[in-house]
């Protein structure tokens, strides 16, 4: 499976200043989905699907339906694969997914540490634990992924695209901030 112009985009591994690791995982997600090279979007189609809703939007239909064989935590860590396209939503949508107690955290740290995206779950999880520091699996990630440095950080998404602001309101009362979890 060629994965066909994927190398000729600006990868998420390029923008940390790194070489793309050749994700196994991929290439088992694009032949058990049936994407073959249009993976990368139906990963994000297959997260909104389950829960990502703040990235809701028509798909193209032609994009294979949602694979129940596919763990959450594979998908989630597929949206993070520095050999993708660059794509802030696609990050946005995998943190979103991700923030259940549902994904098993244990599981989620052994696929990042296998596909080489510790440095973006790891962000992730120092991101939310400003937010929302009890929040599973974050504070799981946080406590027991070993960080793997990168050169840059700053193609990571800001604190504020993870979240969902509210303003002073009669209705909502003080503003607040809150992390955007997965609606389950």
């Amino acid at each position: 499976m060629a994965l066909e112009g994927q190398s000729r985009a600006t990868t998420l591994a390029h923008r940390l200043g790194e070489v793309p690791h050749v994700s196994g995982l991929l290439r088992r997600l694009a032949r058990i989905s049936g994407a073959g090279d249009r993976v990368a979007e139906w990963l994000f189609k297959v997260a909104v699907l389950r829960g990502a809703r703040h990235f809701e939007r028509p798909f193209d239909e032609g994009l294979p339906p949602d694979a129940s064989g596919v763990s959450d935590e594979e998908i989630g860590v597929a949206l993070c694969l520095g050999e993708l396209p660059y794509d802030l939503d696609r990050l946005r949508a995998a943190a979103q997914l991700l923030s259940s107690p549902r994904v098993d955290a244990a599981k989620l740290c052994r696929l990042a540490v296998q596909e080489r995206c510790e440095p973006v779950l790891l962000h992730m999880a120092q991101l939310a634990g400003r937010i929302a520091p009890d929040l599973a699996p974050w504070n799981f990630v946080r406590h027991h992924l070993r960080p793997r440095p990168v050169p840059r950080t700053d193609a990571l998404p800001h604190w504020s695209r993870l979240t969902s602001h509210t303003r002073l309101s009669a209705h909502a009362g003080a503003p607040r901030t809150d992390w955007l979890c997965r609606h389950e």
